[in-house]
């Protein structure tokens, strides 16, 4: 079956230049577009192909459905490309070969579709020259794509490559904190036992105190209701003779030692007691756990200025020549009325009392790893804690850290009366805490 490529150009109008569309037949036997023919005879009255005269009253054109069914398969083929021909070397309207690339456009195009209308003023170059130009163009977009696909794939490496480490310190950080506190849990359990048995201990041996008094006691009373019934009985005997002959019988003659009286016994009270367990059992309990907690908080101190020694200023010497003997804080200034002199032990008095009311604390040498550190404020009015690069001062009832010349103000909940720091050793971030209540502190 011969293929739409053998009879295209039977099949294309001569005035579109493209397949028929609702093909008619004039009276000289030319086939046009239904459209292109009505659009041309309006202009002239002749067969665009043999110039023919068309007279105006056969004008009334019946549609050629053989070409219509023809042209229609024509397309059909050309739009499912079935025409290989057609559909690669060929352009699909013009059915020409496609010589042309229109840069413009960045189609490939053949000469008529150059002088088109829609292709007017765009740039062309011929196939050859044009896909040796855009491959050019290609291989340096693949060269920079792998590039940057190797740049990715290493991103995507260096990802999953943090993701894990993420994981693995995750899971080392579970394994730590369960062990932990089971250290704690074991301990609290151990203490547990052993306050326990120590109260079964105490409580043994508090009973076996008290059933002893009881068995005491109840064998006096046992005593003491027999001889009670005895002497009773006795008593109910009202002749003189008999009386007396019962009383001899029943040997009835008291035996002080083996019948106490109610008045020789004691109860035994109960002592039984866990001492400072008894009313301070988790205080004790947590002081005695925090001596097994490691690591401790390191403990920083304030270091205070020494007052000058004013014995060892034998001398002052001031413009007015007069010369003083050793000298008292008490009447420092009393000694001369020479200016130079009060100004130069004014200037001594403000430093010292400066520094004295500004405490401060200064870590430097710090081992590698995380460190925790705790220092008492309660009684400071002003002070300063520097550690590496970061501080925290209190000054006129203000907190405020400064970091790489950035200062921040530290709001506490409730003015402390200790505070903790803890620097991590990764981030080297400095964390500030309530250390009374643990409380983490935002900056």
């Amino acid at each position: 079956m011969a293929s739409s490529s053998s009879f295209s150009e039977d099949l294309t109008c001569s005035v579109c230049l493209i397949i028929f569309t609702d093909p008619v037949t004039l009276f000289c036997g030319h086939s046009f577009c239904r459209e292109c023919i009505t659009l041309s005879l309006k202009s002239l009255n002749q067969c665009p192909q043999c110039r023919a005269t068309v007279p105006t009253d056969m004008m009334d054109f019946t549609t050629n459905h053989i070409l219509k069914s023809l042209a229609e398969k024509a397309k059909k083929e050309k739009k499912s490309g079935k025409d290989t021909e057609a559909a690669v070397g060929f352009c699909p309207e013009h059915d020409e070969k496609l010589k042309l690339f229109c840069v413009t456009d960045q189609q490939l195009t053949c000469i008529i579709c150059r002088d088109c209308e829609r292709h007017e003023g765009h740039k062309f170059k011929p196939v050859k020259e044009a896909a040796a130009s855009i491959r050019k163009e290609v291989e340096t977009l693949v060269e920079k794509e792998t590039s940057d696909i190797c740049a990715i794939e290493h991103l995507v490496e260096s990802q999953n490559e943090e993701i894990r480490k993420s994981e693995e310190k995750s899971q080392q950080l579970r394994i730590q904190i369960s062990s932990q506190f089971q250290e704690m849990h074991q301990f609290l359990k151990r203490r547990e036992d052993e306050i326990l048995n120590e109260l079964k201990d105490k409580e043994k041996d508090e009973l076996e105190k008290m059933r002893r008094s009881l068995n005491v006691v109840e064998k006096a009373l046992t005593e003491g209701r027999e001889v009670g019934e005895q002497m009773k009985s006795v008593l109910e005997v009202t002749d003189p003779e008999s009386f007396l002959k019962s009383w001899s019988e029943s040997k009835m003659t008291p035996k002080p030692k083996s019948n106490p009286k109610a008045s020789d016994l004691r109860v035994v009270t109960s002592s039984l007691s866990l001492g400072h367990y008894e009313s301070h059992l988790q205080l004790f309990v947590w002081k005695e756990m925090r001596q097994m907690i490691q690591p401790q908080a390191e403990r920083l101190l304030f270091k205070t200025q020494d007052p000058p020694d004013w014995s060892k200023r034998s001398r002052l010497s001031c413009s007015c020549k007069v010369s003083t003997g050793p000298v008292g804080f008490s009447n420092l200034f009393s000694s001369c009325n020479c200016s130079s002199n009060y100004n130069t032990l004014l200037s001594e008095c403000q430093k010292y009392y400066t520094l004295q009311t500004t405490n401060i604390v200064n870590v430097n040498q710090i081992a590698p790893g995380p460190h925790y550190w705790e220092i008492d404020v309660e009684d400071k009015k002003c002070w300063t804690v520097q550690i590496k690069n970061h501080s925290l001062m209190f000054k006129n009832n203000k907190y405020t850290t400064t970091h790489k010349k950035t200062v921040k103000e530290v709001k506490f909940a409730n003015k402390p009366k200790k505070i903790g720091f803890y620097l991590n050793g990764n981030s080297e971030e400095l964390h500030f805490f309530d250390a009374d209540t643990m409380q983490h502190v935002e900056v």
